[in-house]
């Protein structure tokens, strides 16, 4: 049996940290078994379903690099499929139409809960024999005796009585399919294997096998994922929490990294922390899925993320990188290729975001100074420095660290200077502030033509 796995977002949004941890799993069981990954957009829900919801998920999906097998599939394009099966259903008797009024069935809520009887329908309709009409709903036959049985493949045996199921609504008056039934029926249809999905499920998984049973489909396997908290131990609110996975692109987090974190949010080998997506492929089990639930912390976010940008021999963020310097209103072409910076900024950025900002000076001759950091190191008398570095710069026959290094290290010699004295107002010429890698890689990078020019330029404005 060939494994097949499926993500099925509801397009009434983004693709949100949840879903991405679900999409993730589901993918890399698929690839672990090297079986498929399919994507189906459940999309019945005819007032919250949009498109651009269902573009901007599967934007997120193509970011992270989660690329499915198929075509996806669009739920609202088989509602003829639905429609045959229940008929089908209604004739066996394995379902029945139901007119029960919205206000009827909250009175009876209403009854149940003051009795403290968990809320359920009383089968009102069951054995009416009622027609279709355009107020009334197809409802299951729900068994009313017996266990459902199934081996959760995260959670172990889950057993549910069927009285405690009701004849749960199939299609609403309006005709469009329900969750419950539109997913299982789907399942089968798409010879899903493996059902993965978050634990806020686990109260529909008898639901759909007793629909599945009832048809004699075939039942597919469960894998139920735990919940995501916020560092305040509440679950992850779409309102509250920053959730959408496009955020993070925009905060500059590579994709790999968050799907590194991703992964651990639940999920462990040994005490490894750090993963290639190849490791993840070939070390995923659901056999190590946490039962617990997983607190998201953005601090070890972006611990992550540092490690993925630190490893500056992987370049795969590169046009990442040069999309947010463009952002800022900074020319790529003025600097240096950013592959050659790597070595001198990686080390100093927990994100891409701050990357760029890092190296902003070496695409913009705009340069804004610093005024505290200006008045502190203008000294009396440096720029007589300054200008011996302009000098010997000029005069360099070649152009390596090395050489200029050297050039730094005899002006500060020659004047009885200490190293910050001189480094730290070149610095700022150059880059507007104190903070930046070492003095002699900055003018390395700036080259000497700009070098020169904005040291002339800082020291007329501070004489």
């Amino acid at each position: 049996m060939r494994i097949k796995t499926r993500f099925a977002p509801s397009p009434t949004g983004y693709l949100h940290v949840g879903g991405a941890r679900t999409a993730l799993f589901s993918w890399l069981y698929a690839r672990n078994k090297q079986g498929k990954f399919i994507l189906r957009v459940e999309d019945t829900d005819l007032e919250r379903s949009t498109e651009i919801s269902t573009t901007n998920i599967l934007n997120g999906l193509k970011w992270l690099g989660l690329d499915w097998d198929e075509e996806p599939t669009l739920q609202s394009a088989r509602i003829h499929r639905y429609q045959e099966i229940l008929n089908d259903m209604v004739d066996k008797k394995l379902a029945y139409y139901c007119d029960c009024s919205k206000s009827r069935l909250s009175s009876l809520r209403e009854q149940q809960l003051a009795e403290k009887i968990k809320p359920k329908y009383d089968n009102k309709c069951r054995e009416r024999n009622l027609k279709s009409s355009d107020n009334t709903v197809i409802r299951f036959s729900n068994p009313l005796n017996g266990k459902v049985i199934f081996d959760d493949l995260v959670f172990g045996k889950i057993s549910v009585d069927n009285s405690e199921l009701d004849d749960l609504v199939l299609q609403r008056s309006d005709g469009m399919p329900t969750y419950n039934f539109a997913a299982a029926i789907d399942d089968y249809d798409m010879e899903i294997t493996h059902v993965i999905r978050g634990d806020d499920h686990i109260n529909n998984t008898p639901k759909q096998i007793n629909i599945l049973e009832a048809l004699a489909f075939q039942v597919p396997k469960f894998a139920h994922l735990p919940m995501i908290l916020n560092e305040d131990g509440k679950r992850m609110s779409k309102r509250h929490d920053a959730v959408n996975v496009m955020q993070y692109r925009e905060e500059g987090i590579l994709p790999e990294a968050l799907l590194n974190y991703l992964v651990r949010l639940g999920w462990s080998h040994n005490d490894q922390e750090i993963f290639s997506i190849n490791e993840m492929i070939k070390l995923f089990d659901l056999a190590n899925v946490n039962k617990a639930s997983a607190t998201f912390s953005k601090d070890k976010l972006l611990w992550i993320n540092k490690n993925y940008i630190q490893n500056f021999e992987n370049i795969n963020y590169i046009n990442e990188l040069e999309d947010i310097i463009k952002q800022i209103g900074a020319d790529i072409k003025l600097g240096p290729p950013l592959h050659k910076i790597l070595p001198f900024f990686a080390k100093r950025s927990e994100t891409l975001i701050d990357f760029a900002k890092d190296c902003l000076f070496l695409y913009t001759d705009k340069i804004e100074y610093n005024s505290p950091s200006v008045s502190r190191f203008f000294t009396n008398g440096i720029q007589t420095s300054m200008n011996k570095v302009v000098d010997m710069l000029e005069g360099a026959q070649g152009w390596s660290l090395e050489e200029i290094s050297q050039i730094i290290k005899s002006v500060i010699k020659m004047d009885s200077l200490k190293f910050p004295q001189l480094a730290q107002p070149i610095r700022i010429a150059l880059t507007g502030d104190t903070n930046s890698p070492g003095i002699a890689e900055v003018i390395f990078l700036v080259g000497k033509e700009r070098t020169v020019a904005r040291i002339n330029a800082a020291i007329r404005l501070n004489s």
